[in-house]
């Protein structure tokens, strides 16, 4: 296992390198100006600060100095200048990815729980009205858009009733807790501020469900399928003839089991909620990395989203080995090659 690990984090850098190297390529394919974003429109016909511009952004060079240029930077950790921001790359993901991880970590929660729930309980029930409306409220979950979702229930939720704050991790007048995570209700707790704590929670709860809904929809028809498939299976007809419950025999026999392949949908899932929470973040004003990359893309920020695309490609990797080693633990008989 120590040896299946090291192997695979030490292909990392060469996966990432690929990573870059493919969005650099892409990015640069575009036929929009990333000069748009550095230099105003009654600049723009001002060929002296045009030239400047360039020569400060290193935009002069062809196409290999600049790769060649930037992979040497992000081998010593620079991921560059944002053009919009004007700040290092790297500490503007710095600042923006715990929102996203705050989110992501209550959505991944949401779903993961609610989705095994219902699909035990659906497979418990199967054919009846309680598996019909489990099947439905997952099916209307993983199909309809977050961004529909989002909208509707914050229209009817916080405009309408008033139960659920608007968009943002806090009120207007609330002050955040300070920074030692980045996850506003761990440091409100560290910092004993438990009513910023409570603040923080009611603000995620919408956002939560919405973007841990769709999950809740994969995972709960994949633990059903797979209950069914257990349930079906010559060591549950054991369990049952020796007098276990109906309880004990879906929960301590059939689940462990139909967890297996509901393994790999978790860790997936989270790592492509990290980069795919952009709708959500944006219909919530969430400001998370989701929202960061939109205005990357917006502006052809060439080093932010080269630096978007990396934590995505970090998180997949690291997802992807979580889920293998996770497998090699809950069934022995899988080989880690």
């Amino acid at each position: 296992m120590r040896n299946y690990v090291l192997r695979r984090l030490i292909s990392f850098p060469l996966l990432l390198l690929g990573v870059a190297t493919f969005a650099f390529l892409l990015s640069h394919l575009t036929q929009a100006d990333p000069l748009a974003a550095l230099v105003s429109e009654r600049q723009m016909n001002n060929p002296d600060v045009v030239e400047a511009t360039k020569r400060r952004w290193g935009l002069d060079k062809s196409l290999p100095e600049q790769y060649l240029i930037y992979v040497g930077n992000l081998v010593t950790g620079d991921l560059g200048i944002s053009f919009r921001t004007r700040r290092p790359v790297l500490t503007d993901i710095a600042e923006r990815l715990p929102a996203t991880l705050e989110l992501v970590i209550f959505a991944m929660l949401f779903g993961t729980v609610s989705g095994v729930g219902l699909g035990v309980l659906a497979s418990r029930f199967q054919g009846r009205p309680i598996d019909s409306a489990a099947r439905l409220f997952a099916l209307f979950g993983s199909t309809v858009p977050v961004f529909w979702s989002g909208l509707l229930l914050l229209y009817i939720l916080s405009v309408k009733f008033g139960v659920i704050p608007g968009p943002g991790r806090l009120d207007a007048r609330s002050v955040a807790p300070e920074f030692v995570t980045g996850l506003y209700t761990v440091d409100a707790l560290i910092a004993g501020q438990f009513s910023t704590f409570l603040n923080a929670l009611h603000h995620l709860l919408l956002p939560a469900f919405v973007l841990g809904w769709s999950v809740m929809g994969i995972i709960s028809r994949l633990v059903r399928a797979s209950m069914l498939d257990a349930l079906g299976q010559d060591y549950i007809l054991a369990a049952r003839a020796k007098g276990a419950g109906e309880r004990r025999t879906l929960l301590r026999h059939a689940l462990p089991n139909a967890m297996i392949p509901t393994l790999t949908i978790i860790g997936y899932s989270f790592a492509y909620l990290i980069t795919g929470a952009v709708l959500t973040e944006a219909v919530f004003a969430w400001p998370g990395i989701g929202s960061y990359a939109v205005d990357s893309a917006r502006t052809l920020d060439y080093p932010a989203i080269i630096g978007v695309s990396l934590v995505g490609a970090s998180a997949f990797l690291l997802a992807n080995l979580a889920t293998d080693v996770a497998y090699a633990y809950a069934n022995p008989r899988i080989k880690l090659g």
